[in-house]
């Protein structure tokens, strides 16, 4: 993957996250306050797994920002 859609899929993440904390700060229904905060977090997990392996699979020539 590309660098923008790691970033994309982080504040993907980032933005459903803090919406679970608001509606948890706001006592809102429990079913779908877990939903945002576990599938928020999933995707930040992602997004920081896929930046894991691209910074050890690149090129020694290449600079990260470069892709």
């Amino acid at each position: 993957m590309k660098n923008p859609q790691i970033l994309i899929l982080f504040l993907i993440g980032a933005v459903l996250t803090v919406i679970g904390a608001v509606f948890k700060i706001t006592n809102e229904r429990q079913d779908i306050t877990s939903f945002f905060l576990i599938i928020g977090m999933t995707f930040e997990a992602i997004a920081g797994i896929l930046l894991i392996i691209k910074l050890f699979k690149k090129n020694k020539s290449d600079s990260f920002l470069d892709s």
